[in-house]
């Protein structure tokens, strides 16, 4: 599927509130990162309405989220001007990432990557915007073994990922709201 058709399927998503992966809710995983983490620089990649740009804020980390959707972006926009935090959403493309500045300490993305079909280049753009020591905090389902076309990680996403020099921390596996193997991955960049 063409990028212009996925953003408008995206952007009607939003226009009808039809958008189970944008839950509003900050996950666990983040807070214990955050936890475990002096705070930084922040992107959150597919940022969607802006919960986890906020929540990053409040804990007093530099704040930056993309979302290639419009409607996403400007619904981010208006919940950090509401929640009164010092933070930024705009439009950009994970496999571009024009409009960032790095560097980041921390690149978030809940379930992003694994919808994209172009991961090497996401994962170029990914180790140019990361500092030295950076971390990638992933959320992905994988793809079902009968279905290999479909979207999701498969075991050479994650070859692709350490091929571009990132080392993985942690991983916890478990499973999504549609009964879906997933994980959470903690990558790191060299130093």
């Amino acid at each position: 599927m063409s990028k212009l058709l996925r953003r408008l399927r995206f952007d009607i998503s939003y226009l009808f509130g039809s958008t189970p992966w944008d839950s509003g809710i900050t996950p666990p995983e983040l807070y214990d990162f955050m936890a475990a983490h002096p705070a930084g620089r922040a992107l959150d990649i597919g940022c969607g309405t802006g919960t986890n740009i906020i929540t990053l804020a409040n804990a007093g980390w530099q704040t930056q989220g993309f979302d290639f959707a419009p409607r996403a972006v400007n619904l981010a926009k208006q919940k950090i001007k509401k929640a009164g935090v010092q933070a930024a959403a705009f439009i950009d493309d994970a496999t571009e990432m024009k409009n960032v500045s790095p560097p980041f300490d921390l690149a978030l993305d809940l379930g992003c990557f694994h919808g994209i079909e172009q991961k090497a280049d996401y994962l170029t753009q990914l180790t140019r915007i990361l500092a030295p020591g950076g971390f990638w905090l992933l959320y992905g389902f994988f793809k079902p073994a009968a279905d290999p076309a479909a979207p999701g990680l498969a075991d050479s996403d994650l070859d692709l990922i350490q091929h571009h020099g990132l080392t993985l921390v942690s991983r916890k596996d478990g499973w999504d709201k549609r009964e879906r193997p997933s994980a959470w991955f903690l990558w790191q960049a060299g130093s």
